[in-house]
């Protein structure tokens, strides 16, 4: 079966395990179905649980900086192969940074499920859809400026 989650394609998702993507759009779309079943109070709680998901990208610098300081940590005053470590480290980070994906991107999502911005957006989006966030825009009152002010209040809430 096709994935729903054709939006959220980018560098990190199409380099990635068609099966890790897999696994991860069937998480949320089980989370999305369970909340649609749930008080509309009860999704703001998961929703600042979402704000503070690390996505793939902070993931991967925090986890290639620990190493890079740890292969020189472990290499300090005496030549040894742990700065050689701290190389590779470095320009996976540079790779990460120039290109948007990785070798350590992959890893961290393959290993830890970690998702991209755009898929935690995706999950936020429609859990606010859920909540009635935006049932505030007004469908003609108002006119178009009225409808923009009230659609990025939505989209902030």
């Amino acid at each position: 079966m096709e994935s729903w989650n054709q939006m959220s394609a980018d560098g990190v998702r199409s380099h990635a395990a068609p099966g890790v993507n897999k696994r991860i759009d069937e998480q949320v779309e089980r989370c999305v179905r369970h909340m649609a079943q749930q008080d509309r109070k009860d999704i703001t709680p998961y929703l600042e649980k979402l704000e503070r998901e690390w996505d793939v990208g902070r993931t991967a610098m925090v986890a290639g900086s620990l190493v890079s300081l740890a292969g020189l940590w472990l290499g300090r005053g005496k030549p040894s192969g742990w700065r050689t470590l701290s190389a590779v480290a470095s320009g996976l980070l540079l790779q990460h940074g120039l290109f948007g994906f990785g070798p350590l991107a992959g890893l961290v999502r393959a290993v830890g499920g970690v998702r991209t911005r755009r898929e935690i957006d995706l999950e936020k989006f429609a859990l606010k859809a859920l909540r009635g966030d935006f049932e505030r825009i007004p469908k003609n009152d108002g006119g178009p400026l009225a409808r923009a002010n009230a659609a990025l209040v939505a989209a902030q809430s």
